[in-house]
């Protein structure tokens, strides 16, 4: 059997197509729909050259990544038990990863990070950035105020270095949102019951922080709204409901399985990419930048399909202005305070699909490690991976 059938078999048994997609992809290779579901085992019943077509074993049996702490109509929540931190990363585990790494067939490997600098876009409740040169190579042989560099007889080639101090937020660019990140409350109340007390301080936050953030291996799904909609990037303001996530997904022939990490394409990323690599084009990507889903979708993406984490390539993954709200009361970002402080997920940002959607990439496995900062309320600056 060609190795791209193989394949292509492998991956609807493993569940990474649905019915549509494996009958889409095995026409592009020139299957009929019959003889492609008889080579799995649908339809009629296998003809002797299409049993003996059928790979043995494959691929090895991927272990089962089964959520332990979700329960489909409700999510997570603080299930997790007294002063846990990692929320639904809990769910993290060496089955998850053995998930995710059997995903990739070319090994392609896709960056899926955004560049920064100090004039990139930032949300406006953000602070501003500066990248500023702390010991340059010409100002140390000329200003002298480092004795071992200017001293002839232990540095007779003038060696040199250079060093930057940075002054950035802890919410740029491509960035994970950490639990100590949102709140609700007038006295305020964080994810799992955890007070202003114990969070809060002067040198970052205390406890809930990005430095709590393990490293993630997960499965990942893509769901490219920009494309399906026919509106590349996204307008402004545009509302991203369950029945566009839903149309989308089954256009690309693929669905959002428990645990997956899922990113919502709106096409903002391309738009950064524009203003000089790094979103200095700040108007235009204000633009486009309030495109987002609704509490809607962040509902059903946690309760209904058990989306490990939700993230897109703006700077807040909910559309602006708001559109709907939770039963609780209101909120300025209420997709934030659902997924943050009430069922603890994690929320990702900034994030460059790209080169992943311009080759029809939609399942893949992720690769995330935060910056080893503590105290912040984000990872910032990351430059997450996707293997396909």
């Amino acid at each position: 059997m060609d190795e791209r059938v193989q394949e292509l078999v492998s991956d609807f048994r493993q569940g990474f197509l649905t019915r549509r997609g494996f009958l889409a992809k095995a026409a592009g290779l020139g299957l009929s729909a019959a003889s492609a579901l008889a080579l799995v085992g649908l339809g009629q019943p296998r003809t002797a050259e299409a049993q003996a077509q059928i790979p043995g074993s494959g691929r090895a049996q991927v272990p089962a990544a089964q959520p332990r702490g979700w329960q489909q109509g409700r999510g997570w929540g603080w299930v997790w038990g007294p002063g846990d931190e990692l929320g639904n990363l809990n769910e993290l585990s060496p089955q998850l990863t053995m998930k995710a790494l059997s995903i990739p067939r070319s090994g392609r490997v896709y960056d899926l990070g955004l560049m920064y600098d100090r004039r990139s876009f930032k949300w406006p409740g953000h602070s501003p950035g500066e990248i500023l040169t702390f010991r340059s190579q010409q100002g140390e042989l000329l200003q002298r105020d480092l004795p071992f560099v200017v001293d002839p007889g232990a540095n007779s080639l003038n060696t040199t270095f250079a060093s930057c101090a940075l002054f950035i937020s802890d919410n740029v660019a491509t960035q994970i949102d950490s639990f100590g990140h949102i709140s609700m409350g007038a006295n305020p109340i964080y994810y799992n019951g955890f007070r202003a007390s114990d969070v809060v301080g002067d040198w970052g936050v205390m406890r809930l922080g990005a430095d709590t953030i393990p490293p993630v291996v997960a499965p990942a799904t893509v769901i490219d709204v920009a494309r399906y909609v026919g509106q590349d990037p996204l307008p402004p303001n545009f509302v991203i409901t369950p029945d566009i996530l839903q149309g989308a997904l089954a256009s690309q022939g693929v669905d959002v399985e428990p645990l997956d990490v899922v990113l919502i394409r709106t096409g903002t990323a391309a738009v950064w990419m524009q203003g000089e690599g790094v979103g200095a084009n700040q108007a235009d990507v204000a633009r486009h930048d309030s495109a987002g889903i609704n509490l809607a979708s962040a509902r059903w993406l946690v309760e209904e399909k058990g989306a490990l984490m939700l993230g897109s390539d703006t700077s807040g993954l909910e559309v602006a202005p708001v559109n709907d709200q939770l039963p609780e009361g209101t909120s300025f970002i209420p997709v934030h305070t659902y997924l943050i402080p009430m069922q603890g997920v994690h929320i990702l940002e900034y994030h460059n699909l790209e080169e992943l959607t311009a080759e029809r990439t939609y399942k893949f496995a992720y690769i995330l490690g935060v910056n080893k900062l503590r105290g912040t309320t984000a990872g910032t600056a990351l430059r997450p991976i996707g293997i396909a």
